[in-house]
């Protein structure tokens, strides 16, 4: 494939990881989608394979790659069809590895970054409660200095990561009086005393493990904050970009997946004699969904390209989140209608992709927030820029 934007390193890597997936990964979707609960070993391969470590700088066990690595791992996972097992490692390595790579100091990059790059400690990120999710402002879920220590109380809820987990970025109110301006991050061991996980059933991504957690007067040591009190609101916006133009490359490469299924399925599916893939009300819905699917595959790229060479993408982040998975819904669900009754069959690929797509528009930001955010930079010139350190 040649492309503006791949080494030929870049394709190596992509062939070699497609490899490791059949092999190691594959094998057990079924398992873990039924049981809900992934191989621990699975993760120690990764670790080895240096797939968590992407982006970590070497001294910290990484290989300190570019931003295109993280999109081919990103891609050959939802092509697998598991998007609950793709969501367990970018939670993981996108979400939690995320602030520690940034925000964490060289003792909480020893004690958790390079355990989390060997697939040793596994992580999640807690934001949302279940009072409010986008308004990141509004949460409830505190943590009272005492002596050395902090004491946290609350609850966070839709944590990836959350039951099986080992440890938690955890977003919460030191200053209840400040509004975004009193809260700050902390790193929590998910097996402290007061700690209580609750495993949510959801619709699709069945195989990861998606919580509700509750924080009774859970003690932490001072040591296990991130940055200085107050920072947390910075910290958390400055990532929101990077998580939702993860999304977008997810929604790109799933409904990309879903095309090329149906195309075989079709040129396989025979009706009146010949291969459905030969009626035209078809062939110009194809054309449609795969124009629509690659608008955003080469917009996200050129997304991707900017926040590699160090540039603010607000806005264009938000644009990839709210367009592609959009659109994926959409390919998502006219694929399945291209298998006919088949589509409806869960041993067709086609009804867990439509159910775990679904997610899309939803997690890391709704759309309806979303295009208040864009409305905001494009009707009310607000200048979104990096938080100052």
């Amino acid at each position: 494939m040649q492309s503006m934007y791949f080494t030929e390193e870049h394709q190596l890597f992509r062939e070699s990881l497609k490899d490791f997936l059949q092999k190691e990964v594959v094998p057990h979707i079924e398992e873990w989608e039924t049981s809900g609960v992934i191989d621990r070993s699975i993760w120690a391969k990764f670790g080895e394979m240096g797939y968590f470590g992407l982006s970590t700088p070497e001294v910290y066990g990484g290989l300190g790659l570019d931003l295109f690595y993280t999109v081919i791992l990103l891609e050959e996972l939802q092509k697998i069809n598991s998007g609950g097992f793709a969501a367990a490692v970018w939670a993981h390595v996108y979400l939690a590895m995320t602030h520690l790579n940034k925000n964490a100091n060289d003792a909480q990059k020893k004690a958790y970054l390079i355990p989390s790059v060997n697939g040793e400690k596994i992580g999640c990120l807690g934001v949302t409660e279940p009072f409010g999710g986008s308004d990141v402002a509004g949460m409830r879920t505190t943590a009272t200095k005492k002596g050395d220590t902090y004491v946290i109380n609350g609850s966070k809820t839709f944590i990836t990561n959350g039951v099986y987990g080992d440890y938690i970025i955890l977003a919460v109110k030191t200053d209840t009086s400040l509004g975004n301006r009193g809260i700050s991050v902390f790193i929590v061991d998910l097996k402290s005393e007061g700690v209580s996980a609750s495993k949510l059933n959801k619709l699709g991504w069945r195989a990861s493990d998606t919580a509700e957690l509750a924080f009774d007067n859970v003690i932490v040591p001072e040591a296990n904050l991130m940055g200085e009190e107050g920072k947390g609101f910075t910290f958390i916006m400055e990532a929101f970009s990077l998580e939702r133009l993860i999304m977008g490359i997810n929604a790109h490469a799933r409904a990309e997946y879903a095309l090329e299924y149906a195309l075989q399925y079709m040129s396989e599916r025979e009706t009146f004699g010949k291969p459905i893939n030969q009626y035209q009300a078809l062939r110009h819905r194809i054309a449609d969904l795969h124009a629509d699917m690659d608008m955003c595959k080469q917009y996200n790229y050129s997304v991707v390209y900017k926040m590699d060479k160090g540039e603010y993408v607000v806005r264009e982040a938000t644009i990839s989140k709210l367009r592609s998975t959009k659109m994926a819904d959409d390919v998502a669900y006219d694929c399945l209608q291209f298998l006919g009754g088949y589509g409806y069959i869960e041993d067709y690929p086609m009804a867990r992709l439509l159910r775990d797509s679904r997610l899309g528009p939803i997690g890391g930001g709704t759309s309806e927030i979303l295009r208040e955010i864009i409305a905001k930079i494009i009707i009310d010139r607000k200048d979104y820029r990096p938080p100052s350190k």
